[in-house]
This record gives C-alpha cells, structure tokens and sequence, in this order.
C-alpha cells in the first residue's frame, strides 16, 4: 500500500545528521536540526493513516521515495512491532533501531546525509514542495 505525504522545505536544512531524516509540522527550523528535510508537513506520526501505522508495525519493508524540486532519492527501511506513531509533530526514519513515538522507520539504508545532494539544495528554498511516498510491502525490499 502506498501513501504520501507533503511538507515544504526551508532556508536552513543542511541534511547533515549520519542517522535519521526527519519531517515536521513545524514551520520553523533552528541550526541544531540537521536531520530535518522539510518543515510545515501537512500530517505527523500521531495522524497517519490508521492502515499504514497497521502495516509498519507488522515490522516489514518499507520504500520511502523522496521527490523535490525535480530530484528523487529513494530510502529502504522497515517497520517494527513496537511503533507507537504517535508523536503531534514529527516523522522520523532511523538508520538504527531506535524507537519513538515519531519513528516511522528503523534499519534504513539512508540518513539525511546519504540523501542526494541535489534534492537536498532544491529543499533549502520555502517554495520547494517536498514529497513522501511511504510504500509498506509483503516481502522483501
């Protein structure tokens, strides 16, 4: 099943951190947020489709496609049984198996800063619209 998500980018993402990419309701981002990749998202963990939070929590592979600005990236990850998706802001996708109310997605292959170097410049402008495709899937990714 496949769902996406939308949120805008934002003069002071940098997409540095090594572990995680993050999106956010927020419609502001600090220095210190070098794993945020769009502000202003138009959902968050907590108001996810009902469907998809069944499916990541099943613990099985999931594509997470990175569209903007005509750039693409694409993320491999999985789900977990111990997801809660309930965070009032936040999504987050985590190279390690960390688990909070905001991670989505844990074991990925891509962090902020694997993420292409040309998308991540396309999201430094305010009037980039960042698209998240989530894709959860039976089997192997």
């Amino acid at each position: 099943m496949r769902w996406v998500l939308k949120a805008r980018g934002h003069p002071m993402v940098t997409a540095k951190h090594r572990t995680t990419f993050m999106i956010t309701k927020d419609e502001t981002l600090g220095p210190r947020g070098d794993c945020v990749i769009g502000v202003r998202a138009d959902r968050s963990a907590a108001e996810l489709d009902l469907k998809l939070k069944r499916l990541a929590m099943l613990g099985g592979p999931v594509i997470i496609r990175l569209r903007a600005g005509g750039f693409y990236d694409e993320v491999r990850a999985w789900g977990h049984p111990l997801l809660t998706l309930s965070h009032p802001t936040d999504i987050v996708v985590r190279k390690s198996r960390f688990i909070c109310s905001r991670t989505l997605a844990v074991g990925a292959n891509k962090a902020a800063a694997d993420l292409s170097r040309e998308l991540v410049a396309s999201l430094r402008k305010p009037t980039t619209e960042l698209e998240m495709e989530i894709i959860f899937s039976i089997g192997r990714v």
